[in-house]
């Protein structure tokens, strides 16, 4: 495991490596050397890094940039390293897929000399500092580093401009169940939505709520709070209440045609209705049955 020290030199490195190449400037001798830095390769000969954190490329946004390439060309090459087939994406996939639509037969690249761990370290570091992730490939690019090159939460920090508590945010967005991580990858929930769903009781319940009604960030997390409270608060033993027979059959009557426990409060010409629901889709179909009303 690299010493703090060592691994914040390295941490800066990075960095500096991506902003030489937004300028397709040289290194300096302390990172690793440009093989023939501006060339053009066959197209072919270029496949993508199995381990880029990006998965998810908007396809209208690819067909926009392809067809500014049939018309300039590639006017920032993409950065490759060379393996036994030919040469490998270490920044620029979006390019190269574009590339491909557009029908480009070789396109500029830069070739630098990295081994396997700093290609992934400049991939992540690359498509964070340009915002080119979604928040869930974000977090798992942080975790990827941290469980393959003992990475603490520090030390993402400060190779990437951002706190340490936006790092230890969005690897808490991975303690999220699949459903509620595929709504966050798919654009449907914001990170802030996400984080304010970790600790409730139902996340994937809540995730659903706050999509179809439209939910703010901030309505979002009164909703979690409420979820929240409610596991801390004690169940409220309910009174013991000597009901005529017409109200107790009311209730029945009411739980029967609804599939929920009904409560009935009755005195004098006033009262209220209690209806016991267990998920939020129970609550759902409650509402909706009430809004037709």
């Amino acid at each position: 495991m690299v010493d703090d020290p060592s691994r914040r030199r390295l941490g800066r490195g990075l960095a500096a490596l991506i902003g030489e190449m937004d300028q397709v400037a040289p290194l300096g001798e302390q990172q690793a050397k440009p093989v023939n830095p501006d060339r053009l390769v066959p197209i072919e000969l270029i496949t993508r890094n199995p381990r880029n954190p990006r998965r998810m490329f908007d396809e209208a946004e690819l067909h926009d940039l392809a067809a500014s390439l049939r018309q300039h060309g590639i006017v920032q090459p993409v950065v490759v390293r060379t393996v036994s087939s030919g040469f490998e994406i270490i920044a620029g996939e979006r390019r190269w897929r574009a590339a491909q639509l557009a029908g480009l037969i070789e396109i500029p690249v830069i070739v630098r000399d990295v081994d396997d761990r700093t290609a992934l370290e400049i991939a992540i570091v690359e498509n964070v500092q340009r915002s080119d992730l979604n928040p869930l490939e974000e977090a798992l690019g942080y975790e990827q580093l941290i469980a393959e090159h003992g990475y603490t939460q520090n030390d993402l920090g400060e190779i990437i401009g951002k706190s340490r508590s936006h790092v230890a945010n969005s690897l808490r967005l991975l303690k999220l169940p699949e459903p509620v991580r595929d709504l966050l990858a798919g654009g449907k929930l914001s990170a802030g939505h996400a984080r304010a769903l970790v600790s409730t009781s139902d996340p994937t319940g809540l995730a659903k709520v706050i999509v179809n009604k439209g939910m703010s960030v901030r309505d979002a997390e009164r909703l979690a709070q409420n979820d929240i409270k409610a596991q801390s608060e004690p169940p409220k033993l309910a009174p013991i209440q000597n009901k005529d027979s017409d109200t107790l059959a009311l209730e029945r009557s009411l739980s029967d045609s609804l599939g929920l426990e009904i409560k009935i409060s009755h005195r004098g010409g006033s009262g209220h209705i209690k209806i016991n629901y267990k998920t939020l889709e129970q609550l759902e179909e409650v509402c909706r049955l009430l809004e037709r009303r």
